[in-house]
């Protein structure tokens, strides 16, 4: 029987007895986990007002509970809010009242987050608490909310924060499925497949490429607050055989030291997005395993995958409908052009703003935010807020946020470009190139730069690798550059360039080093 929801989908396990969760030293069924699901659900709303949105928010870590909410969202046919664990005081509450959240679903770990907020009108529940568990133990049989349909909200996802304050995203129950259902015929994922979910479960990546594909084929899940250091441990433990990653986790992972048997592990498949060209082939060397990275957001309205032939440093090609649109003048972008050394000399009119011209793809909007969902959907396509340039074979190439243009002695600049080419220094784990103001006017580049474990460098030494890339602009040298212990990072992994922008050149932690102008020559500051 076909399943157009989740709901619908959920319902199709309640009879397996299959495991459906790991956790410790812990297993559920998926009887089980639907069996608890389905009471959770039946007690949240014997306690909710039906006559205002049924809204439930979860300020959760990645454990069996959330899961469980999860699923007593779908099974009970209203929405779920995902809560971002590191927001704190004013913001996470007004992301609950942005939210229309009237119940949210904590724990004692995180219970204090709420304590002094102004929560008029929201009922917090500590699923950890006695009194949770007699009302679960108390539910009656659970009779849903509605019986919902394909395109109806199943959760709201905020945006990740990079670039603004983050907006809840309405993510639909056809949404979950469909790309569920896509990663599972792509990477052969079965019910004998065990999916290792590390990222948040307030995140899109999580719910559509980690959770979607366990509940669309009845793998197990084995969800884990992420941990570089005890990755391998987890993925051996749970029999892991496939992973969602976002932002950098592969290159944390990669900073620790390799052993001998790393390869010696069960995982197949690591399907994510953001991972670097040489943190793709480390990871599938050191570990055994597949990575097959793309490009998506949490609105899910331009998607791209690598596939087979892609160059270095390339997205894919992208699903039909993207395009690459100058935003002013709404004509799509010509290709770019190299020169001989392979560096890009066309950015000006090349780089232009990811779109989907086809409409708004799996974007079914902001919820209560009807301007920024208008200001997506421009001229009848779908406006992502991404640079990017296409080449005359139709490959495409990341070029930042729209944020990381930079105006540098006159000429336009993209941070991504210059970003693939550090990163190519074997001693450099992660790197973040954005601008900083010029004394005069424009932009200067600067790099945030984090080494390997026990990697050093030297500024001459980084001279000497500047000037052997050949297809890196003598102007798109850093005129500063901060060796740093750490990047800022929101909750999924995404570096927050607007954070070490407003630090200037001169603030923040760790080395500085300053070129001299229209010189190549490095200094230490200080």
């Amino acid at each position: 029987m076909t399943a157009d929801t989740i709901q619908q989908l959920l319902r199709q396990h309640a009879s397996r007895d299959a495991v459906a969760v790991k956790y410790g030293d812990q297993t559920w069924t998926w009887r089980e986990h639907i069996r608890d699901a389905s009471a959770r659900a039946a007690a949240l709303l014997t306690l909710a007002d039906h006559d205002r949105p049924l809204h439930v928010g979860v300020l959760l870590g990645n454990t069996p509970e959330f899961l469980n909410q999860m699923a007593a969202a779908g099974l009970g046919g209203y929405v779920l809010v995902g809560l971002n664990t590191t927001r704190r005081w004013d913001a996470l509450a007004a992301d609950i009242r942005r939210a229309d959240c009237q119940i949210v679903v904590t724990d004692a770990e995180h219970r204090d987050l709420l304590d002094g907020l102004d929560l008029d009108g929201v009922r917090v529940i500590d699923s950890s608490s006695d009194e949770w568990a007699r009302l679960v133990s108390a539910a009656p049989e659970l009779t849903p909310y509605r019986e919902a349909e394909p395109m109806d909200t199943y959760m709201l996802i905020f945006t990740s924060g990079t670039s603004g304050d983050p907006k809840p995203v309405r993510v639909s129950h056809f949404m979950v499925r469909m790309s569920g259902e896509a990663l599972v015929a792509r990477f052969d994922v079965t019910g004998d497949d065990t999916c290792y979910l590390s990222m948040p479960l307030f995140h899109s990546n999580a719910l559509v490429a980690g959770w979607g594909v366990a509940v669309a084929t009845g793998a197990a899940m084995a969800p884990a607050k992420f941990s570089a250091s005890r990755f391998l441990d987890d993925v051996r433990r749970y029999g892991a055989t496939y992973m969602n990653y976002v932002g950098k986790p592969l290159a944390y992972i990669l900073a620790t030291p390799e052993q001998p048997d790393d390869a010696d592990n069960p995982l197949r498949v690591a399907f994510g997005n953001e991972a670097s060209d040489r943190d793709i082939e480390e990871f599938q060397r050191r570990f055994g395993c597949i990575v097959w990275d793309g490009f998506g957001s949490t609105e899910n309205a331009v998607i791209i995958t690598r596939e087979p032939g892609t160059p270095k440093g390339s997205l894919g090609k992208g699903y039909p409908g993207v395009a690459i649109y100058n935003p002013d003048t709404v004509t799509e972008c010509p290709p770019a052009r190299f020169d001989e050394n392979g560096a890009l000399i066309n950015a000006d009119e090349a780089v232009g703003e990811l779109v989907n011209t086809s409409g708004s793809g799996y974007f079914t909007g902001y919820y209560k935010a009807d301007d920024a969902t208008a200001e997506r959907m421009r001229h009848g396509m779908y406006w992502s807020g991404d640079l990017a340039y296409r080449d005359e074979d139709g490959w495409i190439y990341l070029a930042g946020r729209s944020g990381d243009w930079m105006r540098v002695d006159g000429e336009n600049m993209a941070a991504a470009p210059i970003e693939r080419i550090l990163v190519r220094l074997p001693d450099i784990n992660q790197v973040a190139v954005y601008p900083v103001p010029d004394e005069h006017v424009g932009d200067q580049i600067m790099a945030a730069i984090v080494l390997n474990d026990g990697a050093t460098l030297d500024p001459a030494a980084f001279e000497a690798f500047l000037a052997a890339q050949r297809d890196l602009s003598p102007k798109a040298w850093p005129r500063y550059v901060r060796i740093a212990a750490s990047l800022p990072t929101t909750a999924t992994h995404k570096v927050l360039k607007r954070e070490l922008a407003a630090q200037g050149p001169t603030a923040g932690d760790g080395e500085l080093w300053v070129r001299e102008p229209r010189g190549t020559r490095y200094e230490r500051a200080g």
